[in-house]
Order: C-alpha cells, then sequence, then structure tokens
C-alpha cells in the first residue's frame, strides 16, 4: 500500500473500533491463529470489541503447484480444505473466550465466499447457528464455467479489465444476496497487483466502484475497511459517503493473533475525515 495512505493522525483520545474481521484456529487457512490470543491482543490494544469471522468456503482452493492451471477452484460439498465448518467446535471455543474476557465485547461470525454463488449451503449453515457479523466477500471469479481464485488471474496485460470484471461481479454478489451484512475487502485484488502493471489507481474504476457503492447504500449495509492491505483507498471512502453509504465496518483480517486491529488508529482517522464517527456502543458501526 502506498505510505501516504497511513499519513493519517489519529486525534488525541480517539477510540478504537471493533474488529470485525478476525480469523481463528477455525479458519482452514488459520492454522496458526488461536482465538484466546486475538483477545488478549485486543485488550492489549484498547480495541473495545472483536468479531471472529471464519471463514465459510465451499470452494476446494488450488495454490501454485498443485495443478497444472493452479487458479483453478472446484466447487465440492464441504468447507475448503478442512472439512465441513466446525460451528459446535467455534461455538464452543467463543463462549470459553467470553469467560475468560469479560471485559472484551466478543461477537460470533463468519466470512461467506460467494455468497450468491453457494446460497443453499450458506443457508444450511446459518441453520445450524446464530452469527452477530456476516461478512460478504468475492475471491474468485467463474471463468468459462468454472471457478478461479481470482488474484492467481491477474496478469501485468490484463489487470485493468480484469478489475472492472472483479466490481462488476461484486456489483453482482451484492444486488443478488442479502444474507450479509458487511462488504469485505472490496479492493481485494490489489494483494496480488502485478508488479509490471499500470500503477493501480482507484480513479481508473469510478465509475464501477460508485456502482457497487450506491447499491450497497441501497441495502443500508457497511462497507469494510479492511486493513491488511492495501487499504485504505480515500476516494472509496469519499465516493462511499457521496453515494449515501450511511456505515463503516473496521477488519484486520487478522490471521494470527499478532496482526488484531493492525493500522486502526490511522484508518479511523481518515474515515472520520471523510464524514463517519464512532457510534455510541464499542460494538456499533461507524456512521455518518
Amino acid at each position: 500500500m502506498a505510505t501516504e495512505d497511513f499519513a493519517w493522525k489519529a486525534r488525541p483520545g480517539q477510540p478504537l473500533p471493533a474488529d470485525n474481521h478476525v480469523h481463528t484456529e477455525w479458519s482452514w487457512d488459520a492454522s496458526t491463529a488461536v482465538m484466546e490470543k486475538a483477545c488478549e491482543e485486543a485488550v492489549r490494544l484498547g480495541v473495545p470489541a472483536i468479531s471472529f469471522t471464519d471463514h465459510a468456503d465451499f470452494t476446494t482452493w488450488a495454490f501454485p503447484g498443485e495443478k497444472e492451471d493452479s487458479s483453478i477452484v472446484r466447487v465440492i460439498d464441504t468447507h475448503a480444505h478442512s472439512g465441513l465448518f466446525d460451528a459446535d467446535g467455534y461455538g464452543e471455543c467463543l463462549e470459553r473466550c467470553r469467560d475468560r474476557y469479560p471485559d472484551l465485547k466478543i461477537l460470533s461470525g463468519m466470512e461467506l465466499g460467494e455468497p450468491h454463488l453457494f446460497k443453499d449451503e450458506i443457508g444450511a449453515l446459518l441453520e445450524r447457528r446464530t452469527f452477530d457479523r456476516l461478512l460478504g466477500s468475492l475471491h474468485s471469479l467463474v471463468v468459462d464455467g468454472q471457478i478461479h481464485y481470482a488474484p492467481f488471474l491477474f496478469t501485468a496485460d490484463n489487470a485493468q479489465e480484469l478489475m472492472r470484471t472483479y466490481l462488476i461481479e461484486t456489483l453482482n454478489m451484492v444486488e443478488s444476496s442479502d444474507v450479509f451484512q458487511v462488504l469485505a475487502h472490496i479492493d481485494y485484488p490489489m494483494r496480488a497487483w502485478p508488479k509490471d502493471a499500470k500503477p493501480y489507481n482507484a480513479n481508473d474504476y469510478e465509475e464501477e466502484y460508485r456502482a457497487v457503492l450506491r447499491a450497497l447504500a441501497r441495502s443500508d449495509r457497511a462497507l469494510e475497511m479492511n486493513t491488511q492491505g492495501p487499504w485504505p483507498a480515500a476516494e472509496v471512502v469519499r465516493w462511499w459517503y457521496e453515494e449515501g453509504g450511511s456505515a463503516v465496518s473496521f477488519g484486520s483480517d487478522s490471521h494470527e493473533p499478532e496482526t488484531v486491529g493492525r493500522n486502526f488508529a490511522a484508518t479511523a482517522a481518515m474515515v472520520e475525515a471523510h464524514g463517519f464517527k464512532p457510534g455510541k456502543d464499542p460494538i456499533d458501526f461507524w456512521r455518518r
């Protein structure tokens, strides 16, 4: 991410927001994470609330070297590499943490991968347990009838066109699925932006961004400030406000305890400068 993105300075006494996007050992890609340790880090930083939003993915992921075309993922009826999400084990772990850290507000949650493509699977999961926070995430794109992990599709030649495709599919997800409360990491493909491609500039995709933000605002949902990077894009936050967006959620997208609440002070200052302020309760989204 650009260094100027975090040139924002927190004002004295500015409260830290809740971290609404944290992964634990119950996520298939966070085997070294420990829910209890994440709570300890939140308390140490002064993060007032934490949402454990472990993955609900209904694809098996291929990584470089595993397949001839390593971007392809095959839809299966189990939860990624780890089998069906262990909702009972997750719930027991959550309750232990709530007992151990009574002063920390601990919310349950899930990060729903491609919720518009897996409505039946997600519906079955949500029948088993109620969650406080549900994130909607687009990690993959359908190409010629197959689901591909989006970052692996990017090349120097197609980066700009593919970014537009990603945002168009994000719009489709927002318009065709109402199961999630927060749109996560709208800039997700930026994590794999090719170094030899034209440098990313949010203004090149303003029309596509605004279409997504307009639809999200109409549905009265929140836009996530994902601080794993590359984020924040100040232009997108301004467009969110201009398109009528009412709420902002902060998420570290932590996959290890030491990254809970990362860059929150600077990001909160940037968000506040664009018109969003803390809610009355620590678990509230920031609102205009």
